[in-house]
């Protein structure tokens, strides 16, 4: 039992170690942060490459009415916003490349969000405790998704969640609102009133190309250590139906297309053909079809928060939780 005692010390204290050493070197890089208040091991927060806003989120977004949009093809991904009749499109040709916009969508402060390695489209209410944040990118990753920061506090939130993990806001959530990322034909023809986000500088970036081509064809994700799922590929993409109360449900794609539309516990899932991959190819309208997933509610028909992310994501953040179609 002593040498027991001495082990679980011993494994304290490299831990502690860790930990002091990255909050140290994150300090040193003009981090606010209050590091004091987590809910997270700092060994499990990873470099992505870039710094702070080394990525550069969308603080005024720029938009024109979507009969002027001539850019975009019929196949090219978007996220598909309304709020409370303002119907905004957010290309993930734009979003690739700065991963945030911080928004105002029907009066509603909203931040819109991609990550690309989790090829999770999240948009959330932006405010918490009636305040409304602005958000940006922290240039790091837990389980190979977005760590958002926001410039009150310079606390960390995972993007995948919408939840507060390092600083000040930890534990609080952001609350999720219903979108589509559906592809730019379904959106024009829902809402031909509408507005589409364009680059506020057209030069900035190479929008319209994918810096991770094949991406979504590997065999293993990037920058990611953790547990895979079993009975499916890590990269299989799966839908995740967030509930207001308790855990999220999880169905895989394949199954999806097979039993389309499907009935899952309250909540009705379609998948139609049409919407190109933004991580396949270079250039992303030439993607091969990954379809568009519609997930509504049954009892009244509303459009409820869904996203379509692989399956490693959907098992890295909620383990305990049943992938339904996995062989």
């Amino acid at each position: 039992m002593r040498h027991l005692s001495y082990l679980l010390a011993a494994a304290f204290l490299l831990v502690s170690s860790i930990s002091w050493a990255q909050e140290g070197r994150w300090k040193a890089q003009g981090w606010k942060t209050d590091f004091s208040r987590k809910s997270v091991n700092f060994g499990e927060i990873l470099s992505g490459g870039p710094p702070k806003d080394g990525i550069p989120p969308i603080d005024n977004p720029q938009f024109i009415a979507v009969a002027d949009e001539a850019d975009l093809t019929d196949r090219d991904p978007v996220i598909g916003l309304n709020v409370n009749g303002d119907a905004r499109a957010y290309p993930l040709s734009i979003l690739t490349w700065h991963e945030i916009v911080n928004d105002k969508v029907g009066g509603t402060p909203v931040t819109v969000t991609y990550c690309p390695l989790c090829n999770a489209a999240i948009v959330f209410d932006a405010r918490v405790d009636g305040k409304a944040l602005s958000f940006g990118t922290t240039g790091k990753l837990r389980n190979s998704d977005l760590i958002m920061y926001d410039r009150g506090t310079e606390s960390w939130w995972q993007q995948f969640i919408g939840e507060g993990i390092v600083g000040a806001y930890t534990g609080q959530k952001l609350k999720l609102l219903p979108a589509r990322l559906e592809s730019w034909k379904e959106f024009r023809e829902r809402h031909p009133e509408g507005q589409v986000l364009v680059p506020n500088n057209a030069r900035m970036r190479d929008y319209g190309r994918n810096p991770y081509v094949n991406y979504d064809l590997a065999a293993r994700p990037f920058l990611y250590d953790g547990s895979m799922p079993q009975g499916i590929e890590p990269m299989a993409r799966v839908v995740v139906i967030r509930q207001e109360q308790g855990e999220p449900l999880i169905v895989t794609m394949e199954e999806l297309r097979q039993n389309t539309p499907l009935d899952l516990e309250g909540f009705q899932l379609s998948w139609r053909e049409g919407q190109a991959s933004a991580l396949h190819t270079r250039q992303i309208s030439q993607g091969r079809d990954v379809g568009t997933v519609l997930a509504k509610r049954i009892s009244d028909g509303a459009d409820v928060p869904y996203d379509v992310t692989f399956a490693f994501v959907a098992h890295a953040f909620h383990p305990d939780v049943e992938i339904r179609g996995k062989k």
